[in-house]
């Protein structure tokens, strides 16, 4: 009779899923299972925090279409992967975290670390169970990855206790089930197609809002084909960016305002009317817009405000009919249409304005002359990550993609302390490309001990930190009492960039823009990850908006 061990049911069942990248931190019960997970190829990397893996299992999710998972020990290391399965199921990302649990015979005596797990994590999961008996442990698996990836995808739960784990099981008893196959990509009923079709010939002032929905689909080529072929107008969210070059003539992301304000019809594609566009309502849009809602969640349609045509399936599939739809029956929107000449009006103005901050070499500089650099540095396909109110939101209209999934950020959820944990992610699964990770200096705090775990894995990741002293409006100094200090400031010209060279990366504090420009260059060619500590003008901001809605 060959045994085999829970932890080795639990590491092979993943890695036969297609689970090959696990983040955590061990410890009672999961020592064990971390090792059984090398053993069978998965690759494993030990975070400084649960909050961290959690984070970097649901960029994994939105990078490759199958779910990173996250390892953590029972208790308070499920409370803080709670947070990472929160952030992967409102981005809709699949992931699968798995918690330790003391042993299942001790259920509700008190044990070590017990806590109700399964039940704490289901607000924020698709699926979320303990496996019945060890035996299932494969079924479970296969559910839990399943369930992550079908329909829109989302967080998953499992939940092992430790008897579970360290059971000897007879392997003749154990039923592996074959990998589940990839989402099915369900399309639209083509009499919505049609109709959507005639709704956006009718359209004066269209739209269309590229989400990252259509960049997790893998809808480029189809959405590059639909654009060509239509030419209309578009603008991409924030992690939507590069499904069409941000560079695209048909671009209209600098007349943002004007474009959402005053379209009649708005197509959207993988993209929610959550608070990102202001739920679709007036005064961000016209009160008698014409909604085209393409969503792989039926439930999404209308939310807000009711869709004139909801179009419910796959991006790439749906985007795909239209296509079928135009090349029946072609569409093009006029070159001379007023709506296309105010909108490039727009688009020169608000760039030329943008263009001039860049070219600002002023010292203490601001954010745009820190984005310019690396905009221009930084080499073909590199991953940006950006996390931090006003460096984020900035570095979303100057640093540009011509490629999807370049961009990592704090999503729907707006998450601060994703930065670090997405950084690492990104450059595990694609090593082949540079990561830039470009942080306020209040997000670096949030998870700033992982600049460790990348010196220790290696991985030559640019961690460039705005720092402005403060959360949001920074401060040029504190006062003697530092507890009449404002609640947003943080120590002054904080040296940030010192504490990654005690784990072996480099480190560099900058001020000018020629310092900034050597040590990014440096940086970039650098084999060990870098710290770049930009102080930048503590009273630098964003363009000013033309209405204060805007910033709600």
């Amino acid at each position: 009779m060959t045994s085999i061990d829970g932890n080795t049911l639990v590491a092979r069942s993943l890695k036969e899923q297609g689970v090959d990248t696990m983040f955590g931190i061990v410890g009672f019960p999961v020592f064990a299972l971390a090792a059984a997970a090398q053993r069978e190829g998965i690759r494993f990397i030990g975070m400084r925090n649960e909050q961290a893996a959690s984070y970097a299992a649901g960029a994994v999710g939105y990078l490759t279409g199958r779910p990173g998972a996250c390892l953590t020990v029972s208790g308070p290391g499920v409370i803080h992967g709670l947070a990472g399965l929160a952030n992967a199921q409102e981005n809709c990302w699949p992931m699968i975290l798995i918690g330790g649990a003391s042993n299942s015979y001790q259920e509700g005596m008190g044990a070590f670390q017990e806590a109700p797990q399964v039940e704490l994590a289901r607000p924020y999961t698709k699926y979320s169970a303990r496996p019945d008996c060890a035996q299932r442990i494969p079924f479970y698996v296969e559910q839990a990855v399943a369930r992550s990836i079908s329909g829109r995808p989302g967080a998953t739960y499992l939940d092992l206790p430790d008897d579970f784990l360290n059971r000897e099981i007879d392997e003749e008893g154990i039923l592996f089930p074959p990998r589940c196959a990839d989402p099915s990509r369900p399309q639209a009923a083509p009499v919505d197609v049609q109709r959507a079709i005639e709704v956006l010939r009718g359209a004066e002032r269209p739209l269309v809002i590229i989400g990252k929905g259509a960049a997790y689909s893998r809808a480029e080529s189809e959405v590059r084909a639909f654009i060509e072929a239509t030419q209309l107008p578009f603008l991409s969210s924030p992690m939507g960016k590069g499904v069409v070059p941000d560079e695209d003539p048909l671009s209209v992301a600098p007349a943002r305002g004007l474009a959402l304000q005053d379209a009649d019809v708005v197509l959207l594609l993988g993209a929610r009317l959550n608070w990102i566009m202001h739920y679709g309502l007036p005064p961000r849009f016209a009160a008698d817009v014409k909604t085209i809602q393409v969503d792989i969640e039926e439930e999404e349609i209308g939310r807000n405000v009711p869709a004139e045509v909801g179009l419910v399936g796959d991006i790439r599939a749906v985007v795909t009919q239209l296509n079928e739809a135009l090349h029946a029956r072609p569409h093009r929107f006029p070159a001379d249409a007023p709506w296309r000449a105010a909108l490039g009006e727009k688009v020169a103005e608000n760039r030329d304005f943008v263009h001039g901050m860049m070219q600002d070499d002023t010292v203490p500089m601001g954010y745009y002359r820190v984005l310019r650099e690396i905009q221009e540095q930084a080499p073909e396909g590199t991953i940006i990550q950006a996390e931090g109110a006003l460096t984020m939101d900035i570095s979303r209209s100057v640093l540009m993609h011509d490629s999807p999934r370049l961009r990592l950020d704090a999503g729907s959820f707006g998450t601060m302390g994703v930065g670090l944990a997405q950084a690492i992610a990104a450059a595990a699964v694609h090593p082949d490309k540079k990561v830039i990770c470009l942080e306020g200096d209040s997000a670096f705090g949030f998870s700033g001990m992982e600049v460790e775990t990348a010196c220790r894995y290696q991985l030559p990741i640019v961690f460039v930190i705005v720092n402005n002293n403060g959360i949001g409006g920074g401060f040029d100094a504190l006062p003697d009492d530092r507890f009449q200090a404002p609640p947003s400031a943080y120590t002054i010209e904080a040296g940030y960039e010192k504490m990654i060279e005690g784990f072996g990366g480099r480190g560099y504090q900058v001020r000018t823009p020629g310092d900034f420009s050597t040590a990014l260059e440096k940086a970039l060619h650098d084999s060990m990850p870098s710290i770049i500590n930009v102080l930048i003008d503590p009273r630098a901001r964003a363009k000013p908006q033309k209405h204060a809605w805007l910033t709600q």
